[in-house]
């Protein structure tokens, strides 16, 4: 009797990463940027601006989420500082939803937002959940190994994309 018992009992298991993570391992790695915020970019009226920065990334749960900090500091075109820029990301593949997720918190706002995102050949595509607008496009485009573009894009009506700011990565986090 008591092995029929055991027969019938299913005990749960831990998740497994798959295929899809090693997917976006080039795209999560410690890098370091320099680029762009348009004019009006951070809010109508607001003026153009350079960002340095620096991400680092790392896997959790076994494999199953990349976990990684960003920071840039945002400077006028004369160099005077306007502000740090924090955020939080973490991103994995939603077996459910059968795509990338992530989620977001930072320091503008703060801000607290969710992402679906896509790997379309050498770019990472991920656009904000929530129905409502604006809505916030981010995309990876790698270049080679150890470089990389990454752009911010606002939708106002849900269908034309608005660039807001564009940078040029490379591999290494600035210490």
């Amino acid at each position: 009797m008591a092995t029929q018992i055991e027969d019938t009992v299913h005990l749960p298991t831990s998740a497994v990463a798959g295929p899809e993570m090693e997917a976006l391992a080039p795209f999560y790695r410690d890098w370091r940027w320099t680029g762009t915020i348009r004019p009006g970019g951070m809010g109508p009226g607001s003026p153009e601006m350079t960002g340095t920065g620096r991400a680092t990334c790392r896997l959790i749960q076994d494999g199953l989420w990349f976990d990684c900090d960003f920071e840039q500091v945002q400077r006028l075109t004369d160099g005077s500082p306007v502000l740090t820029w924090r955020l939080h990301w973490i991103t994995g593949w939603d077996p459910a939803a059968g795509e990338y997720r992530a989620s977001s918190a930072d320091n503008n706002g703060p801000t607290l937002a969710i992402y679906r995102g896509r790997i379309d050949g050498d770019a990472l595509v991920y656009e904000s959940l929530q129905e409502a607008l604006p809505r916030i496009r981010l995309t990876w485009t790698l270049i080679d190994r150890d470089h990389a573009t990454w752009r911010n894009e606002c939708t106002l009506d849900g269908f034309t994309w608005t660039l807001i700011e564009e940078y040029q990565m490379e591999i290494g986090a600035i210490s």
